[in-house]
Order: C-alpha cells, then sequence, then structure tokens
C-alpha cells in the first residue's frame, strides 16, 4: 500500500512542476505536457513555423486577415465582453483545478506519513 502511495504521490509531483513550469514560462499546459517545438528547444510556439506562410505575399495575407479579425473583435463590445468572459472563466478552472491538485497531494503526503508513522 505504501508502495502505491509514493508512486501516485511522485506522479503528482511530476505533473505539478510540468504545470508551474509551464505557467511560468507564459503558456498554458496542453495536454500535460509541452508541445514539439519545446521539446526541441524552439521555444513553446516553435512547431508552428511549418504551418506559417513562408512567402511575403503569404505573409501580408495572414497578417491582414489577423489585423481584420482583431479590429472586428475589439469593435464589437458584445463579443468582446464574452471572450472576456470565457477568458475569466478560463483561468478560474485552470486555477481551481491547481487548488484541487494541491490538495489532493496534501491528503496523499498526510496518509503516507500516517503509514510510516504506524509502521513504526
Amino acid at each position: 500500500m505504501a508502495k502505491k502511495i509514493k508512486k501516485a504521490l511522485k506522479k503528482l509531483k511530476k505533473q505539478q512542476r510540468q504545470h508551474e513550469a509551464a505557467m511560468a514560462a507564459g503558456g498554458a499546459p496542453v495536454g500535460g505536457g509541452m508541445g514539439a517545438g519545446a521539446a526541441r528547444g524552439q521555444g513553446l510556439l516553435g512547431g508552428l513555423s511549418g504551418l506559417l506562410p513562408s512567402r511575403r505575399s503569404e505573409q501580408f495575407l495572414v497578417g491582414l486577415l489577423v489585423g481584420a479579425a482583431a479590429a472586428y473583435v475589439l469593435s464589437d463590445e458584445e463579443l468582446r465582453g464574452k471572450i472576456v468572459k470565457s477568458g475569466l472563466k478560463l483561468y478560474g478552472n485552470l486555477a481551481g483545478g491547481l487548488a484541487e491538485m494541491k490538495e489532493q497531494m496534501a491528503d496523499l503526503q498526510a496518509e503516507l506519513e500516517a503509514e510510516q508513522a504506524g509502521a513504526l
């Protein structure tokens, strides 16, 4: 039983370290790990370079579309409110998930300490 608890505690600590590292890097963890670009030392969004257009005319068109979308979103107050509300909800869910993970770790540590104290 103690081995299972130690293994689960180790796994939770690893997940927490990965989550904290991703949050410190300014990104959100996706799928519990880092992207392919980060694994090659290109940064968190390094893998996106293959998806972006390479010629100047294509880059201009992509920039034009992104700018038009940003102007539309910023000019529409109702849409902007929905986006902000969704962002705040996402942040709340992430913060709640992190708090739950910390609580589970504390529970596992307490169980492990109680089991070790009982074995002595």
